[in-house]
């Protein structure tokens, strides 16, 4: 290794050593303090997937009475067809609880979960529109 090389070296190691301090001495808090953050915004994270799958199952058990109900008055391929719907409600809405037990164990993950409600959704929208446009 040259001169340059050396020099270069030497200077990168002490702007590496420079910026390190001035991260830590700049830092606005310690590690555990951003540790604890972190850990409440993750509960904050799971309170506000519970609240939003609470009023989706409510949402969801609303559009199955629904479609029950509006069942009687469907031919017998609707019938089949909203059957379907049903059941694909029912199952979403128990994969979701599902998934959600899971995230309190610790045993998945948080897209686990935001992929549950968006499936829970989108039954509850599907079975909202069959019947409103057999209406």
């Amino acid at each position: 290794m040259g001169k340059n090389g050396k020099k270069l070296a030497i200077g990168t190691a002490i702007g590496l050593l420079a910026g390190y301090v001035t991260g830590i001495l700049t830092a606005p808090k310690s590690g555990k303090e951003t540790r604890g953050d972190i850990a409440k915004v993750s509960v904050k994270a799971l309170r506000e997937a519970e609240k939003q799958l609470k009023t989706l199952f409510g949402e969801l058990d609303e559009a199955i009475v629904k479609a029950k109900q509006q069942a009687k008055n469907f031919s017998d391929s609707s019938k089949v067809k909203l059957d379907d719907l049903i059941e694909k409600a029912k199952d979403s809405k128990q994969k979701a609880k599902e998934v959600l037990s899971a995230i309190r164990a610790g045993d998945a993950e948080d897209p686990d979960l935001k992929s549950a409600i968006k499936e829970a959704t989108d039954a509850k929208n599907h079975l909202l529109d069959f019947i409103k446009k057999s209406e």
